[in-house]
C-alpha cells in the first residue's frame, strides 16, 4: 500500500515498503521544501513526477550507481577531451543548468522538472547542497548537469547536451573531480545506456542504503569554488 506523506512530518516509510510495480514507488504527497528534500536523499529516495501529479517519491531496486574508480572513458572520448573543445566549470550558473535540463527534448514528452521542482533545487543550491557542472563552448552553455553533494556521496539528478559529447565531457570532469575530493559513490538513480557506457552499474537497494549509512556524514575535500 502506498504511503501518503503528511505535511507536518518529514518522516518517510522504510525503503523496503517501496512498490515492486512500478519499481521503487515509495510514497506520495508532502512538499518540496529543503528540509524534506534533504531528508529524502539521506533516506535513500528522491522525487520524480509529472506536472498535474502529486509529488511521488522513489527508491528503485536495484539502484544505478557509479563508483568513481570505475569510470569508463572510451578512447574516442578521451581524445575528444584532450582536444579541449569545451571548458568546464562548477557552480557558475546553477539556474541556467537546471533550466536547460527542464527544457523540452525531442525524444520525450514534457518534463519532470516542473517549475516547483526547479525552484526547490535552486533553494538547495543557495544552501550549498545542490551543485552544477557547466560545459562551455566559448561563451555558450552547451551542456551540463546538476545534483546534490552530501558527505562523500553525490546524487546526480539530470544532464543536458546541446553539442556533441558535451554532457559526457561534463560528467567525466565531475567524476574525476569527485574522486580527487574523496567521494566514493555517485547515485545515478535509474539505468540508461548513456550512463552504463560511462561505467555505471546496478546494485541492490540494501547495498545502496549501506553506502548511505557509512558515507553520508563522512568528511570530503570538496571545494566547489574551484
Amino acid at each position: 500500500m502506498l504511503t501518503w506523506l503528511k505535511r507536518d512530518s518529514l518522516e518517510f516509510p522504510p525503503l523496503e515498503k517501496a512498490l515492486r510495480e512500478p519499481n521503487g514507488l515509495l510514497a506520495a504527497g508532502g512538499d518540496l521544501r529543503a528540509e524534506r528534500l534533504i531528508r529524502a536523499y539521506r533516506h535513500g529516495c528522491f522525487p520524480w513526477y509529472q506536472a498535474g501529479q502529486p509529488i511521488l517519491w522513489w527508491s528503485p531496486d536495484p539502484r544505478t550507481v557509479l563508483f568513481p574508480a570505475e569510470l569508463h572513458v572510451s578512447r574516442s572520448l578521451r581524445k575528444f577531451i584532450r582536444q579541449e573543445h569545451y571548458r568546464v566549470t562548477f557552480d557558475h550558473d546553477f539556474p541556467a543548468v537546471i533550466r536547460a535540463c527542464a527544457a523540452p527534448r525531442a525524444y520525450a514528452d514534457g518534463t519532470w522538472i516542473t517549475d516547483e521542482m526547479r525552484e526547490a533545487y535552486v533553494d538547495l543550491h543557495r544552501l550549498g547542497i545542490a551543485h552544477s557542472v557547466e560545459v562551455w563552448r566559448g561563451d555558450d552553455l552547451v551542456g551540463g548537469l546538476y545534483g546534490l553533494a552530501m558527505g562523500q556521496l553525490f546524487f546526480g539528478e539530470s544532464m543536458f547536451s546541446r553539442a556533441d559529447n558535451a554532457s559526457k565531457v561534463g560528467f567525466v570532469a565531475l567524476v574525476e573531480q569527485l574522486k580527487g575530493w574523496g567521494f566514493v559513490l555517485i547515485d545515478c538513480q535509474m539505468p540508461s545506456r548513456h550512463l552504463h557506457s560511462l561505467g555505471a552499474r546496478s546494485i541492490p537497494r540494501r547495498e545502496f542504503a549501506a553506502w548511505l549509512a557509512r558515507h553520508l556524514d563522512a568528511p570530503s575535500g570538496a571545494d566547489w569554488a574551484v
